[in-house]
């Protein structure tokens, strides 16, 4: 009885022990704070934050700040996949395992994927490791290849066999090396999918790298949804794997890639998930053609319970202007005239400028813009700008953007919560849209170099 009675302690003192997540950067991060999240599908569960402490270490003689976070893991936290956040935008996440023991490391937050040091933690140590190999033997696998298809020389044949079977084994070492801890799941699904024979052409090879390329992923393995891995996979294949110069050729490869995902995705909920992620990620290209087919081809089709109506309205609000729509519609005024853009009819095509005055760049381009478009008379020019009041956008429309229609867009708040402004979705300045005769988007250039090329060589593709 004595014997159970501590059994029974021990037990429970594992059960309730409350572990740790510490890190260091270094150079340290301008921020003052670090968010926790749980991995969830494709969606993050806040879990905790913390704040960064700033430190002055003495490295070899050389006095270096260094920022530490160190975030204690909630008591009964879940085995999973965790997420540090330190950043708003970009990459600034740091993602690791968490199996009932504390994790701590270092890396340098402006390159946190390449620098990350696990110091503490033998699940992710492990893995860490794992992939550091994983990757060098790819890429003795991958040069061989691509080298046989210059040479057909028998050697590299021999050299591709010999670094096949030595991917194969060190594959089979960290199988073995991780059974029973949580990145097992994660090892098996990295695992290579290279042919056992070097290819003799270019296609086959390509056809193979796209054609294994989830060989080794189950999408319904909980483990690997509750993680980044699933829609680290998808967008490696979507928009990395599956990429053209024409931009025709382009829609027509992620349509194609978008198919082969739902083809292999048969859980709804799952398909929910991708697939709100996919839309989101072409909202954000404001590739409205896509989002539109994947709204009517499979969400669509999902049982209505799982269908979200809110978020639809959402992304296709997002896309009012974007190629393929006709443009949001707005009025304005010069001097005594009105005009509105659905019924201007001026121009056989439309150039339309969001810009600003308190924007430098955009003071140093829109003359260059102006004198180019005078080769181009033929072409209607709309300079919105977004400003906080009229004095000084009643000097450039006058003086220097003469025969230009000019639109001064204010708000009494904040000159970007302007109506117009909120509808084309204007972040920043200048934003260049095309439109055709029926003011239909027709290219949306990000540079005022892709507007001079747009017009010098008639694409619409731009």
């Amino acid at each position: 009885m004595k014997n159970l009675l501590v059994l029974i302690l021990f037990v429970t003192s594992i059960a309730n022990a409350q572990f740790t997540v510490k890190g260091t950067m270094t150079p340290p991060e301008k921020s003052d704070w670090v968010l926790l999240y749980k991995i969830e599908g494709a969606k993050q569960k806040f879990i905790a934050n913390s704040t960064i402490k700033f430190e002055d270490v003495d490295l070899g003689g050389s006095v270096q700040k260094v920022g530490r976070f160190e975030i204690a893991m909630p008591t009964g936290a879940k085995t999973g996949s965790y997420r540090v956040s330190y950043r708003n935008t970009g990459a600034g996440f740091i993602d690791f395992f968490f199996n009932q023991e504390n994790v701590e490391f270092l890396f340098n937050p402006q390159y946190p994927e390449e620098t990350i040091v696990f110091t503490k933690s033998r699940e992710n140590k492990l893995y860490r490791e794992y992939t550091d190999a994983l990757g060098l033997t790819q890429r003795a696998v991958d040069s061989l290849q691509v080298d046989y298809l210059k040479s057909k020389s028998k050697s590299t044949k021999k050299a591709y066999k010999k670094a096949f079977k030595a991917q194969e084994e060190m594959q089979e070492i960290y199988e073995g090396k991780s059974e029973g801890l949580l990145v097992n799941t994660f090892i098996k699904a990295s695992k290579a999918t290279n042919s056992s024979s070097i290819f003799d052409n270019t296609q086959e090879y390509l056809e193979h790298v796209i054609g294994s390329f989830f060989d080794n992923t189950d999408f319904t393995n909980k483990t690997l949804y509750n993680s980044s891995f699933i829609v680290d996979k998808i967008t490696n294949y979507v928009f990395y794997l599956n990429i053209a110069e024409s931009q025709t050729l382009q829609q027509k490869l992620y349509k194609e890639s978008v198919s082969k995902i739902m083809g292999i995705v048969k859980e709804d909920k799952i398909r929910k998930e991708v697939l709100e992620y996919l839309i989101t990620r072409f909202t954000n290209q404001r590739n409205s053609e896509l989002v539109d087919m994947l709204f009517a081809n499979y969400y669509a089709k999902l049982p209505a319970s799982l269908q979200d109506a809110k978020f639809k309205e959402d992304k296709l609000g997002e896309l009012l202007a974007s190629v393929g729509r006709v443009a949001p519609d707005f009025s304005w005024k010069e001097g005594d005239k009105s005009f509105t853009l659905s019924t201007l009819n001026d121009g056989e095509n439309y150039l339309m400028i969001f810009w600003s005055t308190q924007c430098s760049h955009c003071v140093q381009e829109i003359p260059s813009v102006y004198e180019f478009m005078k080769k181009h008379n033929t072409t209607s020019v709309i300079a919105f700008a977004i400003e906080d009041n009229d004095l000084d956008f009643n000097s450039w429309a006058k003086n220097k953007l003469y025969n230009w229609h000019n639109v001064l867009g204010t708000h009494p708040e904040f000159r970007f919560k302007n109506e117009t402004v909120q509808k084309y979705r204007i972040e920043a300045t200048p934003t260049y849209f095309i439109l055709d005769k029926n003011k239909k988007i027709i290219a949306v250039p990000n540079t005022v170099e892709d507007v001079k090329e747009f017009f010098e060589g008639g694409s619409a593709e731009k």
